[in-house]
């Protein structure tokens, strides 16, 4: 029988480099870690919807995607043979899940991706209703603090002149901004193959179980989509890779001998 996680991890490596190779002849990409591009609609919004930030892929899959993924999972877990309801299973999951809150959301403090925007260069930002760009302490950037003159008149100077009750959420630009989304999908893809090949190898299963498989293929095929998507509208070339590069290594600390 053929090796489905090898089938994943071809077909993900396929869609972020021919997407990522397409942004690059076409131009399609944007370039979120400029402060003067990323708060501002996709130049291809208006033609291409899969470049609006609002397109339904992002708002309702993407951004939660690994609340799908471990959905997915634990159906796929809950419907196996009980020989095949590991406890390996369930730590190689919580392995996947450890990985991305480290990465993404913290770390003994920040995460490890603003981590990384930080020491190349990046700096906390918050954007000015007039269009400019003012330059925040990092803290706020880490806790995500809304921000307005009432609330924190030490860092708003007297002389500037902001609508009554104006606020604003500061963000990390500038900087390698190693792209959380291709990581993620990245990731969930070699996870479900990975806990997939165990139900392929398992041979007859029951009518629930089959169910189960299916969702996991289908979500596979939309993380897939929206890796392709990504990879041709955001994030520079560079970012797109150490993205990719990041879930690999995070899907490995899940292969490690002591779940075998």
């Amino acid at each position: 029988m053929y090796d489905f996680r090898l089938v994943a991890f071809t077909a993900v490596t396929f869609a972020v480099s021919l997407g990522t190779a397409y942004s690059i002849l076409h131009g399609t990409y944007l370039d979120t870690s400029d402060p003067l591009l990323a708060h501002l609609a996709h130049p291809l919004a208006k033609t291409d919807y899969w470049a609006r930030k609002s397109n339904v892929l992002n708002v309702y899959f993407i951004k939660k995607a690994w609340g799908w993924t471990s959905a997915a999972f634990l159906l796929l877990w809950a419907t196996s043979s009980p020989a095949a309801r590991s406890l390996s299973r369930v730590m190689q999951w919580l392995t996947a899940t450890a990985c991305w809150l480290t990465f993404t959301t913290w770390f003994f403090g920040p995460a490890v991706i603003d981590r990384v925007i930080l020491a190349s260069g990046g700096e906390c930002f918050v954007h000015l209703p007039s269009g400019e760009l003012m330059t925040v302490p990092t803290d706020y950037c880490f806790t995500k603090s809304t921000v307005a003159p009432a609330s924190h008149p030490d860092i708003f100077t007297s002389s500037l002149v902001l609508p009554e009750g104006w606020s604003g959420i500061p963000r990390l630009r500038r900087g390698h901004d190693v792209s959380g989304h291709v990581f993620l999908l990245t990731m969930s893809i070699l996870f479900l193959a990975d806990q997939l090949s165990i139900s392929l190898r398992s041979g007859p299963s029951s009518l629930r179980h089959k169910v189960a498989v299916a969702a996991n293929v289908a979500l596979i095929c939309i993380w897939l989509f929206a890796s392709a998507t990504t990879s041709v509208y955001f994030h520079s070339p560079f970012e797109k890779m150490t993205g990719y590069a990041l879930g690999l290594v995070s899907f490995m600390f899940t292969q490690a001998s002591v779940f075998s």
